[in-house]
């Protein structure tokens, strides 16, 4: 393995294969951490909606995670940003006015964002209806309203049961990154091809991002880990059925 081909440059004039990977990998780790905050926001209020009892907003919640859910990842890329901006006058008005580097970058921050709030509107949903029945029933006896109810007695649990899915979720998004090479977004793994395409060092160019995704994935999973210590419900483990430890 020969690690001087991180130190050379791409070209005359321009910036080593290393310094252009750790460029792919800023890019990956902007889209994720964008896509995971639309898509946690997003399938939050998806996954409330589904446990509301409201008929209609339970049915539109179980049409929007089925939509998003079942499409491959690949075919919502090519659909957001090649149909989507020639289907809607509008959004191609907004585009045009993009350069391209900016336009591929939103393109995969919306995608991801809508493809991982479907997985995660079904974890809130299931994190709600784990909860006893009577924490609802006793929010309403309070007098809190349903909005209330939601925001000082179910979620706050809710959120701390589904902690290691969601765990998982973010590592999967970050992985999914990749998928942005398609539209052309210069992320991690376009880097990684361009490096092997070009110098033909194909093992130093997808080890250096595999070690990167690594590194990327298991930050991720430390941070939640954390997270998921200090939220810990006192004499109740992440078991949504409530088994003691």
């Amino acid at each position: 393995m020969d690690l001087h081909i991180f130190l050379e440059p791409m070209s005359e004039g321009d910036p080593s294969w290393g310094a252009m990977l750790l460029s792919g990998f800023g890019w990956t780790l902007a889209v994720a951490a964008l896509a995971w905050i639309m898509a946690f926001v997003l399938g939050s209020l998806v996954g409330i909606a589904r446990t509301t009892n409201r008929r209609w907003m339970v049915m539109l919640g179980g049409a929007y995670v089925e939509l998003f859910r079942n499409i491959p990842l690949l075919v919502q890329f090519f659909v957001w940003f090649y149909v989507v901006p020639g289907m809607i006058p509008i959004v191609k008005t907004v585009v045009i006015e993009l350069d391209p580097i900016t336009q591929q970058f939103v393109t995969a921050v919306i995608c991801l964002g809508f493809f991982t709030s479907a997985r995660i509107a079904e974890q809130v949903r299931s994190g709600i209806q784990s909860l006893p029945r009577g924490q609802r029933n006793a929010g309403y006896a309070l007098g809190m309203t349903q909005w209330q109810t939601y925001r000082y007695v179910l979620l706050p649990m809710a959120y701390r049961i589904i902690m290691p899915p969601l765990t998982s979720e973010l590592m999967n998004l970050i992985k999914n990154t990749a998928v942005a090479y398609s539209i052309g977004l210069v992320e991690l793994f376009f880097r990684t091809r361009e490096m092997g395409e070009m110098t033909f060092r194909y093992f130093e160019a997808f080890a250096a991002a595999t070690l990167l995704y690594l590194l990327a994935a298991l930050a991720a999973n430390r941070m939640m880990v954390l997270i998921e210590k200090r939220l810990t419900i006192p004499g109740r483990d992440s078991d949504p059925r409530g088994r003691h430890v």
